[in-house]
């Protein structure tokens, strides 16, 4: 099973009037890193570069002089997630942008059954939050510290591990691959244990004094007494 978890940068937050300037890919097969990855800055056809947008993935417009267009990568990036679902952390943004980008082409839309959004994902199970990549990154132990500012490829790769612990963790990634890997070594077996009983019953621990004496005791309890109900 393939899947692709991707991620974009933009010049701003409007999808009809804004472009991709940053797209990052990460390739998983079976629920693990492939190591194939699809990595381009975009040239956005003279839209400007919001300032605050740029605070956050600190990409100014000299980096992208030269760079190819959506159109010039947009076959590429179609054949590299052929028939993959698409893996994103608030997707509906995402895909917005992918599609935006597709719709200017004259290229049919990505549906939206391929997508998976890790944001509805996490909100799901931690309910309470906070659910944004870094505190998810912080919530299953994910070493982030070099994520200094948004990146595509980045958060990819990052949004990729913690895909992976939404999911089930990575002792289920590892069942997941064995089973669909013949050749892989098992690393989990479910083992059913059968318990016989005993062919003659064990010996009373208790000697009829201490029985007597214990009966006894309880007589002194009472009629509410615990030890009197059956």
């Amino acid at each position: 099973m393939r899947e692709i978890i991707f991620d974009t940068e933009t010049t701003g937050l409007d999808a009809r009037e804004d472009r991709i300037i940053e797209l990052g890919c990460v390739e998983l097969d079976n629920r693990f890193p492939t190591g194939r990855t699809f990595h381009h800055y975009i040239n956005p056809q003279g839209r400007a570069i919001n300032p605050e947008a740029q605070a956050v993935h600190g990409i100014g417009a000299e980096q992208l002089v030269g760079k190819p267009t959506f159109g010039d990568l947009a076959e590429k990036f179609l054949a590299f997630i052929d028939g993959a679902k698409l893996v994103a952390h608030n997707a509906g943004f995402d895909m917005g942008f992918i599609n935006a980008e597709f719709a200017r082409l004259g290229h049919p839309a990505v549906s939206q059954e391929r997508v998976v959004d890790t944001l509805a994902l996490a909100r799901r199970k931690h309910p309470m939050g906070p659910n944004s990549l870094d505190a998810l990154c912080r919530r299953y132990g994910i070493d982030n510290s070099h994520r200094t500012k948004h990146g595509a490829l980045l958060d990819s790769e990052l949004l990729a591990e913690v895909y992976i612990e939404l999911i089930g963790g990575k002792q289920a990634a590892l069942i997941l691959d064995s089973a669909a890997r013949p050749d892989a070594i098992a690393v989990q077996a479910t083992v059913e244990i059968v318990v016989a009983a005993r062919p003659v019953p064990l010996a009373p621990r208790l000697s009829e004094a201490e029985r007597a004496a214990h009966a006894k005791m309880v007589e002194t309890l009472g009629e509410k007494a615990l030890w009197l109900r059956q």
